[in-house]
């Protein structure tokens, strides 16, 4: 029988394999200001954030992640209310153009195809 020191069940001596987000293409995610309002209101104060995955279900949550998709928004752009991204459909398409354009600006329309086989621009 093998001795557990200190330890009830003792962990094995496997980590999990860590995903590297990729850092955002849309903004400077250091500060916490919410893109939405500093891109529709000018304010810029620093707030409390959500990290939104531009791309989202099916699978593209990961692709956001990975490819640094992403931006912060406050609550009230993000999830609550008329003005928030998973409630309106036109600034969710906003942050999409916006993230295809940033994107291509580095890579080309064809390689965004093949990751999303969808245009929206």
């Amino acid at each position: 029988m093998t001795e557990q020191i200190g330890m009830m069940y003792p962990k094995s001596g496997k980590k999990k394999k860590r995903k590297k987000h990729g850092k955002s293409i849309m903004q400077d995610q250091s500060r916490k200001q919410c893109f939405l309002c500093m891109l529709m209101d000018n304010d810029c104060r620093e707030k409390f954030v959500h990290n939104h995955h531009i791309f989202y279900g099916n699978g593209r949550r990961q692709i956001s992640e990975a490819y640094g998709f992403t931006v912060n928004l406050c609550i009230i752009h993000h999830n609550a209310g008329k003005e928030a991204v998973h409630e309106n459909i036109n600034y969710d398409r906003i942050l999409k153009r916006m993230c295809q354009q940033a994107y291509e600006i580095d890579h080309s329309h064809e390689e965004f195809m093949e990751i999303f086989g969808e245009n929206f621009i």
